[in-house]
């Protein structure tokens, strides 16, 4: 039950506006970055494609709204959905954003391994994964928050080891430098990576067992695991003056 409004306060003097939730959630497929996005079943911007999301109910924060929203809107499980971390990335308040009318937007962004095949729901005609390099305009302003979404979970590659999720349980440093070239979308040198990821604690532990060749006439390369840290220190930070 909603309080009352205090005495001399008039809710109708100020013109109403919406809040919406949208999504961009991220995996690594086939060494390329791919967003998931959903085609728009209704107008506006009927047919083209965006992130998921949708109106904030009267009586749900935002954080209930955007894993509804997803799951509805794409078809994954509620366990799937329930799993997830979302991470708050920004609000975007521009006064025209949309059509219909005057509304703020929530976003939430996640980079997330081994997330299955969505399917179209609610007021959504599909969904797929699309490479990030392929998605062409999206409706709204889903660009920008799509830009804005790929630079935080470049960074969170910086300070976490979320890397290693994306890498099979014993992992070269090739495949995990793979990981962060396909995040990040720049080419890394390869003793350098390989010299600040064995120098950070917890980052990597090797692996029991024969090392595995991987191609070439080179030596056979060393399998490594995630190690026990979660956190880097120090970061592992992208080449400057590059970014994704």
């Amino acid at each position: 039950m909603s309080a009352a409004a205090p005495e001399g306060y008039d809710p109708h003097a100020f013109e109403p506006f919406a809040v919406t939730v949208d999504l961009a959630v991220f995996t690594v497929r086939d060494s390329r970055l791919h967003v998931l996005l959903v085609e728009r079943g209704e107008a506006p911007y009927k047919g083209h494609w965006a992130l998921p999301g949708g109106f904030v109910l009267p009586r749900e924060s935002a954080g209930v709204a955007a894993r509804r929203e997803l799951a509805e809107e794409t078809g994954l499980s509620g366990d799937t959905v329930s799993g997830l971390h979302l991470e708050q990335l920004r609000t975007y308040s521009d006064p025209d954003r949309d059509p219909r009318m005057r509304v703020v937007s929530v976003a939430y962004t996640a980079l997330v391994p081994d997330l299955p095949e969505p399917r179209g729901g609610g007021d959504a005609a599909g969904a797929r994964w699309w490479d990030t390099g392929l998605t062409g305009p999206l409706a709204f302003d889903h660009d920008r928050i799509l830009t804005d979404a790929r630079d935080r979970i470049g960074a969170k590659l910086e300070y976490t080891c979320l890397a290693t999720a994306f890498c099979p349980a014993h992992f070269t440093l090739g495949e995990l430098q793979q990981v962060y070239e396909t995040v990040w979308g720049v080419p890394l040198d390869r003793p350098n990576f390989r010299r600040k990821v064995l120098a950070t604690p917890g980052f990597v532990r090797p692996a029991e067992g024969a090392p595995r060749r991987t191609g070439g006439r080179g030596k056979p390369a060393a399998l490594y695991r995630a190690g026990d840290a979660t956190t880097l220190h120090p970061p592992l930070l992208r080449p400057e003056g590059r970014t994704t």
